[in-house]
């Protein structure tokens, strides 16, 4: 029987769908080095991942056997997909899935820091609310505020449509722009990445990690940036130089952030925590029952496909 690897503990509903094949799953629950990987898919012909496992050279040659990488997420900046394609090991991922769980995720990120919504959770919880007061926590309302959105994906755009809800004026970047048709259904008016920074009171990240998008926001470009501006970061931390996000934060240049992702994921920079204009998520964007369930059937999906020679819900390579 023909062994299948899951790199966490998944619901039974997985083992189900996967029926006919010999199952293993990560019963600790938690992120594997990439040695034990290879010690529990030295020998399957699947490995079913996460965003947070590498799959890089050292773990394909590890598993000779394997045909097939089933990445459980819309990324797959995890997997090393050109070793994968020389190898003749197909790649899968799950996009689409996630579009309304992420976005519905961003926007109240945005709503959160935009309002200190979180910080006056903290204030009210400490017993510092002692009464009403005209300039307690002040926020900025969203109306009429120019939302700068870099990468106008399936995410990015759904973004747009709550906030448009909120009367928000919409600019956006990407690698080129959509059709006029979008543009005018969206609201949506393409400037260049320097004016997005430049003109924004909201900018928010869709964009996937690849080498060009790499500290896409570097220490330059977050300088850009107006002092009255709030950064939100939902789609990889690696597209913002964290090191200057934080230095740029410590100084109040501009007037806060929400990140729900990191560049060293899972450690959250000390300096991050101790920021009270700063809101953080443990990588949450598409943690909702429902998304999370449909994600891991349309991974168990893939590899099934792709073992009985089928083509799989999305194939990468």
């Amino acid at each position: 029987m023909e062994k299948i690897f899951c790199t966490y503990k998944l619901p039974d509903f997985v083992r189900k769908m996967l029926n006919g094949y010999d199952v293993k799953m990560n019963d600790e629950n938690r992120q594997l080095s990439k040695k034990e990987i290879i010690k529990n898919a030295n020998d399957s012909v699947a490995i079913l991942s996460m965003l947070t496992d590498k799959i890089d050279r050292e773990v394909i040659d590890g598993c000779p056997n394997l045909k097939v990488i089933s990445n459980c997420a819309a990324g797959y900046d995890n997997v090393d997909i050109d070793y994968a394609r020389k190898k003749d090991i197909a790649v899968t991922n799950v996009p689409g899935i996630l579009t309304d769980s992420t976005a519905d995720l961003a926007f109240g990120l945005l709503l959160a820091t935009c309002r200190r919504i979180v910080e006056a959770d903290r204030f009210t919880r400490e017993g510092h609310f002692i009464g009403w007061r005209y300039d307690l926590l002040q926020g900025i309302e969203l109306r009429d505020k120019a939302l700068g959105i870099i990468g106008m994906g399936r995410i990015g755009r759904a973004v747009v449509k709550r906030a448009l809800v909120f009367g928000m004026n919409i600019l956006y970047h990407n690698r080129k722009p959509l059709s006029k048709e979008i543009e005018q259904k969206l609201s949506a008016r393409y400037v260049s990445l320097e004016r997005l920074l430049k003109e924004s009171d909201i900018i928010s990240l869709h964009v996937p990690l690849t080498e060009e998008t790499h500290h896409l926001l570097s220490k330059k470009r977050l300088k850009m940036i107006k002092k009255t501006a709030y950064l939100i970061n939902t789609s990889r931390g690696s597209v913002v130089d964290e090191n200057a996000l934080m230095e740029i934060l410590e100084n109040k240049e501009i007037a806060g952030a929400g990140l729900d992702v990191y560049e060293n994921e899972p450690n959250v920079p000390e300096r991050l925590k101790k920021l009270s204009n700063v809101v953080l998520l443990p990588h949450i964007g598409s943690a909702t029952i429902e998304t999370r369930e449909n994600m891991l059937l349309k991974a168990a999906q893939n590899i099934k496909s792709v073992l009985n020679k089928k083509e799989p819900f999305s194939r990468v390579v």
